[in-house]
């Protein structure tokens, strides 16, 4: 079963899930528990969740510096707000990423904290000027880390440990 099916077959908790998962910031950290409290098995959620935190990282790469220069000739706002971007894809951890590439951006994007994940480590390859072929494996992996990371941990089960 395709993940398209399986939102359809699931209804609104899953595209719920889905679109949350989508968001910068709250990302699959706040989705895969949300789907759960909805009503989706672990399982489910952290599928549907990973699906949805991937999805936009390719149009972010491709198009994020586009943006930017059109944001940059509207208004002041937007040239603070990009420059505010900018800082937070070039900053310390950027430089972290830069140093160890594939290793780098696959650790920060698999550590599920706030200010780390799929966007920012999207946004820090495209920054950086990475390649796609080269930006989305370690984004994957560490979409799928997380993801596992996030369910264990919804489900109780590091509880055990920590």
């Amino acid at each position: 079963m395709d993940i398209a099916q399986m939102i359809a077959d699931m209804g609104g908790e899953a595209l719920a899930t889905l679109v949350v998962s989508m968001l910068p910031v709250v990302e699959l950290r706040g989705a895969i528990p949300i789907g759960v409290g909805l009503g989706l098995p672990v399982w489910q959620a952290a599928v549907i969740s990973m699906a949805g935190n991937i999805l936009p990282a390719p149009f972010i790469i491709a198009f994020v510096r586009v943006v930017m220069d059109w944001l940059r000739q509207k208004s002041d706002r937007a040239r603070r707000f990009v420059a505010w971007l900018e800082a937070k894809g070039t900053g310390k951890k950027a430089d972290r990423v830069r140093q160890a590439e594939f290793w780098g951006l696959l650790m920060f994007v698999a550590i599920p904290l706030p200010g780390t994940g799929a966007w920012t480590g999207a946004l820090i390859a495209a920054l950086l000027n990475m390649r796609m072929s080269k930006a989305l494996p370690p984004i994957v992996l560490g979409v799928l880390i997380a993801g596992l990371l996030v369910s264990l941990a919804t489900a109780g089960i590091l509880n055990v440990f920590f």
